[in-house]
């Protein structure tokens, strides 16, 4: 048994310790945002965030996760109240199959709650490890940017409102 969080909720998983983060969220917690792309940790479609960064899940094997907490696109947000991240992909338009997006917002959250001030070229050196085979690049991008300044003029709302109170 290995226990880990898992968008804030606690699971204890009876799996082989070998067995891939990835096949666990999909297979064993009904998580299927996590995409299975190449299974060697070389496209991104399976990103996750475990500890606040950016992980590749069909390549982490469980053994590696006791006692972790781990982010799927499942914990950014709902339909009816889509996080930040998720509503800016939406505004800009940027999947067009779909596959990659998952996991093209977990690498970029991961970068974005670290630093909600990255510069594009910060966001797009970060996002070079997943790949977008529909060519989306641009428009994924742009969501990025788009949520990065939604955050960053949050945290300017959040600290003026506590300095007014």
């Amino acid at each position: 048994m290995v226990s880990l969080t898992v968008n804030g909720t606690a699971h204890e998983v009876d799996a082989d310790l070998d067995t891939p983060l990835l096949y666990v969220l999909r297979d064993e917690l009904g998580l299927h945002g996590a995409k299975y792309g190449c299974g060697l940790g070389q496209c991104g479609a399976c990103t996750v965030i475990v500890g606040g960064e950016a992980v590749l899940s069909c390549v982490t094997p469980l053994v590696a996760l006791e006692g972790k907490s781990v982010t799927t696109v499942e914990g950014l947000g709902t339909i009816e109240a889509p996080g930040p991240l998720q509503a800016a992909f939406i505004a800009e338009q940027a999947a067009q199959c779909g596959y990659c997006i998952p996991g093209m917002m977990m690498r970029a959250q991961a970068l974005l709650q670290r630093d909600p001030g990255a510069s594009a070229d910060a966001i797009r050196e970060h996002m070079e490890p997943n790949l977008c085979r529909c060519g989306t690049h641009m428009r994924i991008l742009a969501a990025i940017n788009r949520a990065a300044e939604e955050m960053r003029g949050a945290g300017a709302r959040a600290s003026t409102d506590t300095r007014a109170g």
